[in-house]
């Protein structure tokens, strides 16, 4: 059980015992937290002044021994600043490093610096500091003061005079040497140490002191809320029957005179229930009936645009199939209406039968169609994979979209790897895929534009066995950001009513998942559109998925 539900589980006096030494405690150990942050600042503002002025002394004490690198002299010096309990090391070196005199540990050479060092100005001079901390732990604060000398510059008109030298010579400071002077925080540590244990003991007895008298005080109060519970219970129970005796004039008889209104607010509530619950199972019963009208009435209407919409995505489907046969046609029956039996050649009959076999595989592709389209309302459907050249695929599909293609003024601009591998697929779905895609981009261009058709190889690569890509770009309006989404959705077009069903990519999109491969889809407003068909090379007999 989590602290909180423990919590709830305790009773008013506890509860309000506990929040008030909580407070307490709290207080006790912010304003204590407070005190010794106080304290524990002074202590080390007063140790870093005292450091500022060991450190500006030495440096000042330290300038004929830096000058004359006298050892013993530096050293008299930095013994006696080193006595003090808080210092562990004193090093004067000179301008270039090289230490002149030391005295204490090393640690200023094998700590670690936290933070950089911080530049001091103040009447003692200029000092860095900065804070280290050892491998062992111990913190300490390393103050740096430059040792200055004073050098006189004399002018070149005066070089060599004598009188008047103090008033035509400047004065300049050189630094010819460096104190360094390491300061540990453990006695002050041991200081702040003794300033907790001191706050904790107070608010221990501050708290053991507050509980005592407030257990009592809480007493008092809880009795008469004791007897508030009591009708409670009885009231959990159904029992509307009893009333709460508590007669005062502060705010516990307020609540008691309120507690007992209610109780006849809920008697009165209780009969309306009862009078409501007679008459509800009716009324559910009779709004269910409504629902279920609704419900029937929706998908009916669901279903009605539906069908609209596949009748007339049928019709585009087949209407390009249906175009090529019924050219053919006319064109042969026009050929064997102006010649007799005995004028048509052998080439001619050669003709005729070209023109009935592609009138042939274009029956069969409208029968494709039609499976195809089928696939709205099915879950699978078994596709038969043979060999196939896609770049023969192609150009039997060009046969039947150039002439559209010239009556819109497109261009269209081939660019075919004569080197593709021969894929598994099926033509005739293939074909109708390329159809689809080219006829789209062909109502998104304008007169005067070019619609390239590329087919390359993509060679194996790891695991990848390769592919076969086709890509169709368009120089047309494009795809917005928005569109780009739904375009794949069995329905959604943006053309205008009439001109498109919303079938095409749909359909073409579960053809060539069931080729195991994928469209991609590049698009710029005003820029044009690119989709990019990748067929993989071998792919068995599946299953469409259900689009």
């Amino acid at each position: 059980m989590s602290l909180f539900g423990s919590f709830n589980h305790i009773g008013l006096r506890e509860r309000f015992v506990v929040v008030v030494s909580l407070v307490i405690v709290a207080s006790m150990l912010i304003i204590g937290g407070y005190l010794i942050n106080r304290q524990s600042d002074i202590y080390l503002t007063e140790l870093e002044k005292r450091g500022q002025a060991l450190a500006s002394n030495l440096a000042y004490n330290a300038e004929y021994g830096v000058i004359l690198e006298s050892q013993t002299e530096l050293d008299n010096l930095i013994k006696g600043v080193a006595r003090a309990n808080d210092i562990i090391y004193v090093v004067i070196t000179t301008a270039d490093g090289r230490i002149l005199a030391e005295i204490g540990s090393n640690l200023g050479t094998i700590a670690r610096a936290k933070g950089e060092p911080e530049e001091i100005h103040n009447d003692w001079g200029d000092f860095t500091r900065t804070h280290f901390e050892a491998a062992n732990g111990t913190e300490f604060i390393e103050l740096s003061q430059p040792v200055l000398t004073v050098r006189q510059s004399i002018s070149r008109e005066n070089l060599g005079t004598v009188y008047g030298y103090g008033s035509t010579s400047e004065q300049m400071m050189d630094v010819i040497g460096e104190v360094k002077i390491g300061l540990t925080f453990k006695n002050i540590n041991k200081e702040i140490t003794k300033s907790q244990t001191a706050a904790i003991l107070l608010s221990l007895m501050v708290v053991m002191s507050a509980i005592i008298i407030i257990s009592a005080f809480v007493r008092i109060i809880t009795r008469p809320i004791e007897s508030l519970v009591e009708v409670t219970y009885q009231i959990s129970k159904g029992d509307l029957s009893k009333t709460v005796d508590v007669v005062r004039s502060d705010e516990i008889g307020l609540l008691a005179e309120s507690f007992n209104r209610m109780i006849e607010s809920l008697k009165q509530s209780q009969k309306e229930i009862e009078d409501y619950n007679r008459t509800l199972e009716e009324k559910i019963i009779d709004r269910t009936r409504e629902l279920e009208d609704a419900q029937a009435q929706l998908i009916q209407s669901e279903k009605m645009v539906a069908i609209g919409q596949l009748a007339a995505g049928v019709a585009h489907e087949l209407n390009n199939p249906l175009g090529g046969i019924l050219g053919y046609a006319q064109f042969t029956l026009e050929k064997i209406q102006k010649k007799t039996a005995g004028e048509i050649s052998q080439k001619d009959i050669d003709s005729y039968v070209r023109y009935l076999t592609d009138i042939e595989a274009q029956s069969r592709r409208c029968k494709a169609i039609v499976q195809n389209l089928l696939k709205f309302s099915r879950t699978s459907q078994t596709v038969e994979f043979n060999d196939v050249d896609i770049n023969a695929v192609v150009e039997d599909t060009l046969t039947f979209v150039e002439h559209q293609l010239m009556m819109n003024q497109v261009k269209l601009v081939k660019d075919f790897d004569p080197n593709l591998p021969i894929i598994q697929g099926n033509p005739s779905q293939l074909q109708q895929v390329f159809t689809n895609i080219i006829i789209n981009a062909m109502h998104a261009s304008d007169p005067g534009t070019q619609i390239r058709l590329t087919t390359r190889f993509a060679p194996p690569l790891g695991e990848f066995q390769g592919a076969v890509e086709i890509t169709i770009t368009d120089q047309g309006r494009g795809i917005s950001q928005e569109n780009m989404k739904k375009i794949f959705e069995p329905f959604f077009t943006t053309k205008e009513v009439g001109k498109g069903t919303g079938l095409g990519l749909s359909v073409s999109y579960g053809i060539v998942k069931e080729h195991g491969g994928e469209i991609r889809v590049k698009s710029q407003v005003s820029q044009g559109t690119t989709f990019t068909i990748i067929i993989p090379l071998e792919k068995k007999t599946c299953s469409a998925d259900k689009i």
